[in-house]
């Protein structure tokens, strides 16, 4: 028999915390510097990333020789830079200035041209020295061949020290896999909530929080002695999913209401009813198909909750346990 107590203390602590965390990121700026040629898509991937129009497409080709900035909604800053053998001194010192204090930067190759010039090797190797928090953009993979190995080749040119993505700005291939190597680096700086909540996509961030909390869950349910024992310290995962999953959909999540929301899940069957349906849905779930009670109760929570926001269901207790059913009645008709 499984013995499942609800922690009053544990679940205002986690609550506070996470809430004060949130709001912290909100205040935040997010600064992305852009490297790449005029021709190598970096407006129309911004775009893509965003999912509206940030910066305008079509630009005439010419060197960038100031750092050219784009700002949306205030709190985030994208930004054309030079390379730093192309600018001059005047520009020189607030351009290194800038690479410093990037959050992330996108290093933009074509995959259609010469990938990884003698020119880019060597922005790369200065760039790479003021700031590691870069990801190549391998862009244009739809107008080449053999993506794979120009990915390798560029890795095999870097060390393997930075991750290389490649997409296709027009096609939107890979665009997720883009966003999720950005979150990556964005939550070691504490700003990943931040950046996710303006994204117009939200359905993959969503589900990469989901599988994360589901992987924490299992992994300190099987840290524990007695497999029947189910850890207190779920809550505080439960409760910063929740939290996040409200902050990227903008939805109000009051302590009561999530409170009621915990405690319906914990008592329910939520947990095993849903997870077996979810794992058939969500990518990358069946890895952890085996991840017991804890896994499994946290990723009914989450994916009950993500199912409610992005259908404007206003989700309470009673909606929470029998959302499982409705949910498998609509998806057994696909």
């Amino acid at each position: 028999m499984i013995d499942i107590n609800f922690d009053e203390n544990n679940f205002e602590k986690s609550y506070e915390e996470e809430i004060n965390r949130v709001n912290e990121q909100l205040e935040k700026e997010i600064v992305f510097a852009m490297i790449g040629d005029v021709n190598a898509g970096k407006s129309s991937t911004i775009n893509r990333i965003i999912g509206e129009e940030v910066a305008p497409v079509g630009a005439e080709p010419g060197e960038t020789v100031v750092v050219e900035k784009y700002k949306y909604k205030d709190k985030i800053i994208f930004a054309d830079t030079p390379g730093l053998d192309d600018i001059n001194n005047k520009n020189s010192e607030e351009t290194i200035k800038f690479f410093k204090e990037a959050d992330v930067i996108l290093f933009f190759l074509n995959a259609a041209g010469t990938v990884f010039s003698e020119g880019e090797k060597k922005h790369f190797d200065n760039i790479s020295k003021i700031n590691k928090r870069l990801i190549f953009v391998l862009n244009k993979i739809d107008a080449a061949e053999n993506i794979p190995s120009l990915v390798k080749y560029v890795q095999d040119k870097t060390n393997y020290s930075f991750k290389v993505i490649p997409i296709s700005s027009r096609t939107g291939d890979n665009i997720d896999m883009l966003r999720n190597a950005i979150l990556d680096i964005l939550e070691e700086e504490n700003k990943d909530i931040l950046f996710a909540r303006q994204l117009k996509e939200k359905s993959s961030t969503a589900n990469k929080w989901i599988l994360a909390a589901v992987s924490a869950a299992a992994y300190r349910e099987s840290r524990l002695p007695g497999s029947d024992n189910i850890p207190l310290t779920v809550t505080g995962i439960q409760v910063s999913l929740m939290v996040k999953l409200a902050t990227l959909y903008e939805k109000p999540l009051t302590k009561d209401r999530a409170k009621e929301l915990v405690i319906a899940t914990l008592a329910g069957k939520l947990g095993k009813s849903l997870f077996r349906k979810a794992v058939k849905l969500i990518p990358g779930a069946g890895s952890i198909a085996s991840a017991g009670i804890a896994g499994g109760m946290t990723l009914g929570l989450g994916y009950a909750i993500k199912y409610a926001y992005e259908n404007n269901i206003e989700l309470d207790a009673d909606l929470l346990n029998s959302l499982s059913k409705t949910f498998m009645e609509e998806k057994a008709t696909l």
